[in-house]
């Protein structure tokens, strides 16, 4: 589980930041609501609205009912442009997971 404690200090501190986006990354799903977060204020990183809701949507999709509705407000906020990539990049994130309950397919060694 993502510490979060310090998240209202990261604002300038990029290597926070990219501390918790690792952590979202490895599929904490508080930590990938605080990268929502993170990205939709600009906490660190530019903002991102496309980060945003991508992040957002891999905490949604774990269980988090509050990423929805940030999802929701970062939503309203993007291009059509921006909302089509969000889609495409949580498209693309589902693909490259194995479902539920199944491992990761082995990869032979070249």
């Amino acid at each position: 589980m993502a510490d979060l404690r310090g998240l209202n200090l990261l604002r300038n501190d990029p290597e926070a930041a990219a501390r918790l986006i690792a952590e979202a990354e490895s599929g904490d799903m508080d930590a990938q609501y605080a990268a929502g977060l993170v990205y939709a204020e600009g906490r660190g990183v530019e903002i991102d609205l496309v980060q945003a809701y991508y992040w957002l949507t891999r905490a949604f999709e774990q269980g988090d009912a509050d990423a929805e509705r940030l999802r929701f407000y970062v939503a309203a906020e993007m291009q059509d442009g921006e909302f089509a990539e969000a889609r495409r990049l949580v498209r693309l994130a589902k693909q490259a997971l194995p479902p539920a309950g199944q491992a990761a397919p082995m990869r032979r060694p070249h």
